[in-house]
């Protein structure tokens, strides 16, 4: 098994650096090649069984979260030293982590004990996109959300935010969150999004207003990446909509099979891959049979911005049921954080109902 790990600590360390951290491009695989059973986080990391890769049980951003717990809650001052944005050599780095893995032993086993969770905001500005493509097509209307897979519901305050493509600002201009994509290709008309109902589930849901999980939002942002933690801490700050704990394929049974008013987005970012089998099914099932009974007044959107078999990034996928066979198209493709969207779906020669209208 050691070999898996060190292979998958090594895998880690390039993923992460492709996504923009020099740090855990170090970090990871300096983890991975000095990491040994003379502690007892290390042997239980080195003998644990099943997949250690990220596809599987990601044993090293497991790690490497609870590592940047330490540091942000001022636990490990020795650590936090040897962290960003400080530099020191390999072999500093080094000690401090092996100190801090005697020193905390008990607490970095419990977060041993938990997958990874987090909630990158900047993957919303593909789901507004989404939006837009939407309305565009139904016309101006009220929105209801319902996020699959919503941790801790971050991503259900989209309307709140501010989204700036091509020197233009869209939403919410005065917002303290503020996604700024590098956009290439076409850009789908703005339009407004007026939502009227929120709701999200999730397996295991974090409340970002309690201490111990908002630490736990943070820790799994990377040490070098300051812009993304004060990204997180703004959407933190608004939000207000507790996520629901369930399975989401029961939960969006029930929900659907309510009447709603406007657009109804059921939408998923980087989720859908660790839905079982079975769930994945019985969502699809739900989709189409209140797709089936959609219609002009009340549309049904699916967005997926989800892993598939293609590069580079996430495909963003979109179905939309507003009476008649559903409308289906590959939208974009997204960076797994929302760095950059690429937008291929073709434009409409001109808003089909402009702003406010319709």
């Amino acid at each position: 098994m050691s070999d898996r790990l060190r292979a998958a600590f090594a895998r880690q360390g390039e993923v992460t650096g492709q996504l923009g951290s020099s740090f855990m491009a170090r970090l990871m695989p300096l983890i991975g090649a000095r990491l040994d059973d003379g502690t007892a986080v290390g042997a239980r990391c080195l003998a644990w069984e099943g997949d250690v890769s990220a596809a599987g049980q990601s044993v090293p951003l497991r790690l490497a979260g609870a590592l940047h717990g330490l540091v942000l809650d001022g636990s490990d001052k020795g650590l936090a030293a040897a962290y960003p944005p400080n530099d020191v050599p390999d072999d500093a780095l080094w000690q401090a982590l092996q100190s801090a893995l005697v020193t905390h032993e008990t607490r970095i086993h419990a977060w041993l004990d938990r997958p990874p969770q987090t909630n990158e905001v900047r993957r919303s500005a593909a789901i507004v996109a989404g939006i837009w493509w939407a309305l565009d097509r139904v016309g101006q209307r009220p929105v209801v959300l319902s996020e699959l897979g919503a941790s801790a519901g971050l991503n259900l305050s989209l309307d709140r935010f501010a989204l700036s493509v091509g020197g233009a600002t869209h939403g919410k201009p005065d917002s303290t969150v503020h996604l700024t994509p590098d956009w290439t290709g076409a850009f789908p008309h703005p339009m407004q999004i007026d939502v009227t109902d929120r709701a999200g589930v999730d397996l295991t849901p974090l409340d970002p207003h309690d201490p111990t999980d908002r630490l736990r939002l943070l820790a799994y942002i990377w040490p070098d990446q300051p812009e993304r933690l004060a990204r997180t801490k703004a959407a933190i700050a608004l939000a207000d909509t507790p996520v629901d704990r369930d399975d989401a394929a029961p939960w969006l049974a029930r929900r659907l099979n309510q009447p709603w008013t406007g657009l109804h987005v059921v939408y998923s970012t980087i989720a859908a891959q660790y839905f079982p089998d079975a769930t994945r099914s019985a969502i699809a099932k739900s989709l189409a049979a209140a797709g089936a009974k959609a219609d002009a007044t009340a549309p049904l959107l699916h967005l997926a911005m989800e892993a598939d078999d293609a590069t580079p990034g996430a495909g963003l996928t979109a179905t939309l049921w507003s009476g008649g066979a559903p409308v289906q198209h590959d939208l974009a493709r997204v960076d797994f954080h929302g760095a950059w969207i690429d937008w291929r779906d073709a434009p409409s020669p001109v808003p089909r109902f402009p702003l406010g209208q319709g």
